[in-house]
């Protein structure tokens, strides 16, 4: 995609996440996806993880005050078009990371909730959890729960499509913002979503891609590519379409990258509008 561009100046957008010392997730991942949409990448490390595919070996956390300052450092000197939240592991993090954000109210800010793993194990402390939940979510324009992360944050077990808008609607009256839950890891031949938008209701679907080399890192992508799209101009329901492709072509051209490491593909910028395979319908 070419240089998104605005009154002579390139468009940024920023991850706030943790870093993959094997560039599959986190802020390597949210980088790859704010380039493909033409954008300057900025970037605040929250956590440093010594990662590949297989696993997470060692965590390291930054203090707070060095986290707010690496905003200090970004927010008045970039165009930044709009943000993402990513790995922010306890709640110190979190509460010091919100409270800076408050100030940036004009910043459409789109939030990773990473806390529950697919399996369901919880990845962070219960008080992050809660700081999470009443402290950053009520500053967003999108969150993006998977499954387990949307049962934690709406309080109910989701074994449905109406569980999924249920939960949506749960979240978005506590928190007051939009909310998408991705429904990808539900068996079946198609990859369902579900956005509660002011817009307002949305089924998001896509093709199941059968064996693919890999998915490590599809929910920082994911939530990466819809801030960047949101960077360009685009509505939230377009822009979380467009976010969808993004992960659709990274997932179908992923690629194995060594003797035991697989990445995501890199997609071209020209199928992340009106995909043909990305279908968006009014629920």
């Amino acid at each position: 995609m070419e240089m998104h561009l605005e009154g002579g100046r390139q468009v940024a957008a920023l991850s706030i996440a943790g870093s993959d010392s094997g560039g599959n997730a986190g802020l390597q991942a949210d980088v790859r996806a704010f380039h493909t949409f033409g954008l300057h990448a900025c970037t605040a490390v929250a956590a440093l993880t010594a990662q590949n595919p297989a696993g997470v070996y060692a965590v390291e956390i930054p203090p707070p005050e060095f986290v707010v300052a690496q905003l200090d450092a970004i927010l008045p000197a970039y165009a930044v078009g709009a943000l993402k939240t990513g790995m922010l592991a306890t709640a110190p993090v979190i509460e010091a990371v919100a409270a800076r954000l408050a100030r940036e109210p004009s910043v459409p800010k789109v939030v990773d909730p990473v806390m529950v793993a697919t399996s369901g194990a919880k990845l962070i402390a219960d008080d992050a959890v809660a700081a999470l939940r009443d402290r950053l979510l009520p500053l967003a324009a999108l969150v993006t729960p998977n499954l387990p992360e949307a049962e934690v944050l709406a309080g109910l077990e989701i074994r449905d499509r109406a569980g999924m808008a249920e939960a949506a609607r749960r979240i978005r009256d506590r928190a007051g913002c939009a909310v998408l839950v991705k429904g990808g890891h539900r068996a079946g031949a198609e990859a369902e979503d579900f956005l509660l938008a002011p817009e307002g209701a949305f089924r998001l679907s896509s093709p199941a891609i059968a064996n693919p080399a890999s998915t490590h890192g599809t929910g920082c992508s994911l939530s990466a590519a819809i801030a960047a799209a949101l960077a360009t101009g685009l509505p939230l329901p377009e822009a979380v379409a467009a976010g969808k492709a993004y992960v659709y072509e990274a997932i179908r051209t992923s690629l194995r990258v060594g003797p035991a490491a697989t990445v995501l593909g890199m997609p071209d910028p020209a199928l992340l509008r009106d995909h043909p395979d990305v279908m968006i319908e009014r629920a």
